[in-house]
């Protein structure tokens, strides 16, 4: 997921996706526990995205202050 495309969701939009990737980051948490994780480059991904959905809303939330 790239930057450019999160600027362009909604606040509902980001919302809804933050709370998908935070399932599947507790998910992965899981599997990694119980030795079933094959794709560990995924757990890097998904922080990573979850980290730029909140950078971009509260840029917005900012913006939106102003």
């Amino acid at each position: 997921m790239k930057a450019s495309d999160v600027r362009a969701m909604t606040a509902d939009q980001i919302a809804d996706e933050l709370e998908k990737l935070k399932k599947e980051q507790f998910n992965l948490r899981f599997q990694k526990a119980t030795g079933q994780l094959e794709n560990t480059v995924r757990v890097r991904e998904v922080r990573r995205d979850i980290a730029r959905l909140m950078t971009v809303a509260q840029q917005k939330r900012v913006e939106s202050a102003e």
